[in-house]
């Protein structure tokens, strides 16, 4: 299980540091731009998560994810050589397979420090999407959380069924996968068909500015 997490949580820090990498792409920013962003957006949810649950946050214990980070911004701005090239959904999807991951995976880690379900689904979301919302609050772009977009939902819902299988027995392997597959197939469902949420909107007769 140790290992599985491990290479997991190297995957989703890829995804999501190769998301902020195209965002900062996307906005003309220069190498340290790029390597910011990517690190914001890799790290910055699992960090909120640490600090609020007062455990030591990982990237300072385990250092290594900084490389990962760095080597994976690195990459993006060598082998990709017009960011706007490439389609918006890309930057998308990237952003589904991070938010899927991390929300398991926090979920999980705040269960093996003894927090209660509800409050386990709560770190996992955090961990999911905090740092796509903080890529986003830098850009100046309104964060997808914000949105009508299914994301924070998605990043719910993974965490959910993890507690779920969890419950039932399932084995640890089975529970982890299948509540990872759960999240990423709403969250693409959600951006392949444009499902979201309905607005809440209070009709006062003036537009907004």
């Amino acid at each position: 299980m140790t290992q599985l997490l491990f290479w997991l949580d190297i995957f989703g820090i890829v995804v999501f540091a190769l998301s902020g990498a195209l965002m900062a792409g996307r906005y003309k920013l220069d190498p340290f731009g790029v390597v910011v962003l990517s690190a914001v957006t890799a790290i910055g949810g699992g960090t909120i998560r640490d600090v609020i649950l007062q455990t030591p946050v990982f990237w300072v214990v385990k250092p290594y994810y900084l490389v990962v980070i760095f080597l994976t911004a690195l990459l993006t701005i060598l082998l990709v050589r017009q960011p706007k090239l490439i389609p918006k959904r890309f930057l998308l999807i990237a952003d589904a397979f991070g938010l899927a991951l991390f929300a398991v995976i926090g979920t999980e880690k705040a269960l093996s420090l003894g927090t209660p379900p509800l409050v386990a689904i709560v770190m996992g979301t955090i961990t999911g999407v905090a740092g796509g919302m903080l890529r986003d609050i830098l850009c100046n772009v309104i964060p997808l959380i914000l949105r009508r977009e299914i994301y924070a939902t998605a990043a719910i819902f993974g965490g959910g069924l993890y507690v779920c299988f969890q419950y039932i027995g399932w084995h640890d392997y089975i529970a982890i996968i299948g509540a990872i597959f759960g999240a990423l197939i709403l969250r693409l469902a959600g951006i392949y068909w444009k499902v979201s949420l309905p607005a809440f909107h209070i009709d006062d007769g003036e537009e907004p500015h």
